[in-house]
């Protein structure tokens, strides 16, 4: 039963993720010329759903485990360091900071720079149709399918530890996917005119969230005395993304108003998963 609901779980938050994005794009919302919900507004409310996922829901579930607190504050920072060296490598580029205000305009960066005329994902530069051709999207496509399969396994881990948990870190890889499948879909689609078969070749890639969550839950079901170490590291990943992806380009000069609109939906990230907990937990 409970790798069904893996399996369900995951598909909605890998393709579901992609299909969100798609419809936020087609609405024009997620642009910054819109006067609606801007990039700010999405990276705000993911990186408030993934620190309250981490700090409200994993790592408290951790902690009451019979392990030496300071063994799993280790694995955290081991977890922290690792994926930064992933994330050097390119392997682990999550992209958010690429969520499209509209193509052609400069993009933000966490690395103190722009990128003023394309599109960057996990280390793609998209230089107009020219330049996402020549890369086809192939290398989008692969580091996003690593990132999902990846994705799918913290889910998993979530789920064998508590359905509730489960339903909290599912909801919030939807919610932090979404900007990062947008800047996906951009690329895709400046290499393709077909808006379809972007949205179908995104889809594929976050369908191998599903085969992360399977192989991950065979692979804890025979680990489970390791569960633990599992949700530390599911957190380790959500906090760094926060915290090193999401956060610092949220670090803007601002008008008092654009701030108060970030802190808000970074609360409603927070509320989201609060509220979505506390409704399985009664369920």
């Amino acid at each position: 039963m409970i790798l069904i609901v893996i399996v369900l779980a995951t598909l909605a938050a890998g393709i579901g993720s992609v299909w969100v994005a798609a419809w936020l794009m087609r609405a024009g919302l997620g642009r910054a010329q819109g006067q609606g919900v801007g990039p700010q507004h999405l990276l705000s409310l993911a990186a408030g759903a993934l620190l309250a996922t981490a700090f409200m829901h994993l790592l408290p579930e951790a902690f009451e485990s019979p392990i030496d607190p300071q063994a799993l504050f280790a694995t955290l920072l081991v977890g922290l360091v690792f994926f930064f060296l992933l994330d050097k490598a390119e392997l682990w580029h999550h992209g958010h900071e690429h969520a499209p205000d509209a193509p052609g305009h400069a993009h933000g960066h966490p690395h103190s720079h722009a990128h003023p005329h394309g599109v960057h994902v996990h280390g793609v530069h998209a230089h107009g149709e020219q330049g996402a051709s020549r890369m086809g999207g192939w290398t989008v496509l692969t580091g996003d399918s690593v990132h999902c399969f990846g994705d799918g396994v913290l889910i998993a881990s979530a789920f064998v530890a508590d359905l509730r948990l489960g339903l909290v870190a599912a909801l919030s890889v939807l919610v932090h996917e979404v900007p990062h499948h947008m800047g996906d879909l951009v690329v895709l689609q400046q290499s393709n005119a077909n808006r379809n078969m972007a949205l179908v070749k995104v889809s594929l890639a976050g369908a191998v969230t599903a085969l992360g969550g399977v192989l991950g839950y065979f692979l804890i079901e025979r680990l489970d005395f390791a569960l633990p170490y599992f949700l530390v590291v599911a957190s380790s990943s959500f906090v760094y993304v926060a915290l090193a992806d999401l956060i610092p380009q949220l670090q803007k000069r601002l008008t008092a108003r654009q701030t108060l609109h970030q802190v808000l939906w970074l609360f409603a990230g927070m509320v989201l998963v609060t509220v979505v907990g506390q409704l399985a937990h009664h369920h």
